[in-house]
């Protein structure tokens, strides 16, 4: 199974999650694809992700999920795989979120659905709260970051995830623009081929 994360003020509806969730359905594997509209709270969102993994888990006979996160949700899937031993994607991962969200402190706006929500310091105090102390086994790790990302500095990711797998590609953007090009090895790279 494939657990997706999205980012801060994105959706289900965003174009990473619909295209791997096209591409898994092309291939039959529908059921394997997870992603639900995280709650505004660091903490809920966890919690949501949590029930998913133990559902998962549960299941005889299938492997363990693989996490695939994008932006906030590439931060997400850090304390998650840490906590659970699980194997993740991080998608241009927010890797200082508690420091580059600050700024977005106050109304915002969903891009994908156009809810607004508040976003507080007590959301800024939840994300500290997830930050692990280190990455303990860099090769349960594949990192897939765009050098042209306008929104997160790259290079915090390349050394946050040392020792992982790392696809840096030249130029590209916050959103990932060759993300397409990955989708089939992100569905080997869960075991799901």
């Amino acid at each position: 199974m494939i657990i997706y994360l999205h980012g801060f003020r994105s959706a289900p509806a965003s174009v990473k999650a619909q295209a791997l969730r096209a591409r898994m359905a092309e291939r039959g594997l529908s059921e394997s694809f997870w992603c639900e509209q995280l709650p505004v709270s660091p903490q809920a969102a966890i919690a949501l992700v949590e029930a998913q993994i133990a559902h998962a888990l549960a299941q005889p006979g299938q492997p363990a999920p693989t996490l695939v996160g994008s932006s906030l949700g590439g931060y997400y899937a850090t304390w998650l795989a840490e906590r659970h031993g699980l194997r993740a994607v991080l998608v241009n991962p927010a890797v200082v979120a508690p420091l580059s969200l600050e700024a977005y402190i106050g109304q915002q706006t969903n891009l994908y659905t156009g809810e607004r929500f508040d976003f507080t310091q007590q959301h800024i105090d939840e994300l500290r709260a997830l930050e692990p102390a280190a990455i303990t086994r860099p090769e349960r790790y594949w990192l897939l970051v765009e050098t042209g990302d306008e929104v997160l500095d790259y290079r915090h990711a390349v050394a946050r995830y040392a020792g992982a797998r790392q696809t840096v590609l030249v130029g590209g953007d916050h959103g990932f623009s060759r993300w397409h090009d990955y989708l089939d090895d992100v569905i080997r790279y869960a075991g799901l081929a």
